[in-house]
C-alpha cells in the first residue's frame, strides 16, 4: 500500500504562496524578545494553511529554570509558538493593522516528544474557522515526529490606542 502525498492529500506539501521572515513576523504581531517564539512562516494557502519555524537555541531564557541540567522547552511555550504562527499568518495579509489576537481557549493539547535545545520546531497550522472569534488546529513537529498538538480559539480585538 502506498501513501498519497499530493497537495490534496497533504496540503503542507504544497509550495508556499508567500513567506514571512522574522521582520515580517514582527510587523504582523506585537511579540518581542524574549516572548517572540516564531522565526519564519510559509503560507501554503491564504486563510487556511501555513508552516511556522521556531529554531530552539540553547540560550533561550526558559532553559535556565526548565530544567537545570536537563533543559526541555515548556509545553505552554510550544502552544504559544503555534498560536503566534497562526495569528501572524492571518494578521500579515493586510486589513488587520489595528487588530491583535488574544487566546480564548486551548483544547485537546497533547505533548508527545520533548523539545530540546537545538531542535527545529515545524508548526503545521490549519485554520478551522475565521471571524472575530477564530479556531485553528496546530501540530508541532521535530525531525518529522509529532511533538505537540492542540486546537485553539482566539479573538481578534482592536489594539489599545
Amino acid at each position: 500500500m502506498t501513501t498519497e502525498t499530493t497537495p490534496a492529500a497533504n496540503p503542507f506539501a504544497a509550495a508556499p504562496v508567500r513567506s514571512l521572515d522574522i521582520m515580517g513576523v514582527k510587523k504582523a504581531i506585537p511579540h518581542r524578545y524574549p516572548f517572540l517564539l516564531v522565526d519564519k512562516i510559509d503560507v501554503i494557502q491564504e486563510d487556511k494553511y501555513c508552516i511556522g519555524t521556531k529554531m530552539v537555541t540553547a540560550n533561550e531564557h526558559f532553559f535556565e529554570g526548565h530544567f537545570p541540567g536537563q533543559p526541555v522547552m515548556p509545553g505552554v511555550l510550544i502552544i504559544e509558538s503555534m498560536a503566534q504562527t497562526a495569528c501572524a499568518m492571518l494578521l500579515s495579509k493586510g486589513g488587520f493593522e489595528n487588530k491583535v489576537a488574544f487566546f480564548m481557549g486551548i483544547d485537546e493539547a497533547k505533548f508527545r516528544v520533548p523539545v530540546l535545545p537545538g531542535c527545529v520546531l515545524k508548526h503545521h497550522i490549519e485554520i478551522l474557522r475565521l471571524g472575530r472569534a477564530g479556531k485553528f488546529k496546530g501540530e508541532a513537529y521535530v525531525d518529522g515526529k509529532l511533538a505537540a498538538e492542540a486546537t485553539m480559539t482566539f479573538a481578534l480585538v482592536d489594539k489599545a490606542a
